[in-house]
């Protein structure tokens, strides 16, 4: 039985293939997106900016921008014979020892070389006498150097330089900068298609009556939707397949025309009604079943490729909510981010981190386990960490109350109060 890492190492290396040969990034489908409708979607053109930035020279503070001829020292006396303000430029002339009252982001002008700090002036001292209409003079508090307090044209940006490239997940900060740039619409790839499915018999769909003490609802569905939600993916829902070999045959053929990827939940143990290995295995392959963990253990995932022209990568979860959410933020997540050809550096990293257990936790040799816990910090600021008893992975009120898993190695057994373990904070804790 596979471990955990080495799943996740075929998982990243088969996607490696399929982004480099079945489904090559440079042919991928590009679309285009309103910039404020872009968040998380992942850039397929490189971006250079249209002009520099700043755009001109600007003051990086209130002040007085002079011109100084020659070096001015502490004491000298400046004629101020007009004003530049961010979006109102002075535009007049001047000559040595003259300058212009100046704001935060005003353009220079072209004839002054130093903007001195209002702090650094006696302006607060005469500042109820002056008539502004008027030219006035100012004295300088310590010496003028040159290009002090001015930010140069193209500092920061110069015009054609590339500031994003292909593979960027553009994130909020990314937006700003394509705004500043005047940037509204990007190049993105388009979005993958993404099917899910649930299976069997006992499965009722949420807004349903049950009638039947033998049925529950279809958590499963609406939990990975919710984790996917932020993906730049496109979902497609299959609904409930019941517990019968042809009719899961003509709903896994007809989302394998349809999608990228394919996801199912149940129907992937060896029980009598689990036809969906079965199904894989005549459409397509199965890369690998199940894996040294707990919960998720029957996991599968494969690929369906019979009768058309790239293979849709297929995952198959457990039936359990549990599991479902252990599978997905282990595999589905990052192996969908990886196929979204977000670059390695853009692809979100599983945050973990050390915390003191609170109490005695039972686990057996032999499978890494994920327990449920709630992550806290004490009074003196140190990460903390109780996990709940009765770890079952259909509890699904302990799994609401939880904000992490605990993780715990395959060779680990059971772990003593106020021993350090692994902690995998859940996304939406940070987010």
């Amino acid at each position: 039985m596979i471990t955990m890492e080495e799943l996740q190492f075929a998982i990243k290396q088969r996607i490696d293939d399929y982004n480099n040969n079945d489904f090559s990034l440079k042919k991928r489908v590009v679309a285009t997106f309103d910039l404020l409708a872009s968040r998380n979607q992942i850039l397929a053109q490189d971006i250079a900016s249209p002009f520099d930035v700043p755009r001109q020279n600007v003051s990086a503070m209130d002040g007085y921008a002079i011109n100084r001829g020659s070096e001015l020292a502490k004491d000298s006396v400046i004629e101020i014979i007009g004003e530049s303000q961010a979006g109102s430029a002075y535009t007049g002339k001047m000559v040595a020892g003259q300058g212009v009252r100046i704001f935060t982001g005003a353009v220079v002008p072209d004839s002054c070389d130093s903007v001195i700090m209002q702090e650094n002036t006696n302006f607060s001292e005469i500042r109820d006498t002056l008539d502004k209409s008027q030219p006035y003079s100012i004295t300088l508090k310590q010496a003028a150097q040159i290009d002090d307090n001015i930010r140069k044209q193209g500092e920061e940006i110069e015009a054609g330089e590339a500031i994003l490239s292909a593979g960027k997940r553009l994130n909020p900060t990314d937006i700003s900068l394509l705004a500043n740039l005047g940037v509204s619409q990007v190049k993105v790839f388009e979005p993958l298609t993404v099917g899910i499915l649930a299976t069997g018999d006992e499965l009722v769909a949420i807004g349903h009556e049950l009638t039947s003490l033998a049925q529950i609802y279809n958590s499963n569905t609406p939990t990975l939707k919710s984790l996917l939600s932020h993906l730049p993916i496109n979902i497609r829902d299959y609904g409930i397949i019941p517990d019968n070999l042809e009719k899961t045959m003509i709903a896994v053929n007809e989302a394998m025309q349809d999608c990228d990827v394919l996801i199912s939940t149940a129907g992937v143990s060896v029980g009598d009604y689990d036809f969906l290995t079965t199904v894989i295995e005549q459409l397509g392959q199965i890369n690998h079943y199940k894996v040294a963990m707990k919960p998720g253990k029957p996991f599968v995932f494969g690929e369906l490729n019979k009768g058309i022209d790239k293979p849709v990568l297929y995952f198959g979860l457990p039936g359990n909510p549990l599991s479902t959410v252990v599978g997905a933020l282990q595999f589905v997540i990052p192996a969908l981010w990886q196929m979204s050809g977000a670059t390695v550096a853009e692809q979100p990293i599983q945050l973990s981190l050390k915390a003191a257990l609170i109490n005695n936790i039972k686990k057996s040799v032999g499978r890494k386990d994920f327990q449920r816990g709630f992550l806290s910090q004490n009074a003196a600021g140190s990460y903390q960490v109780e996990c709940f008893s009765g770890q079952q992975s259909h509890r699904i009120k302990q799994l609401s109350r939880a904000n992490c898993f605990v993780v715990l190695d395959k060779d680990s057994g059971n772990v003593s109060a106020n021993s350090m373990v692994t902690v995998q904070p859940f996304p939406w804790l940070y987010a």
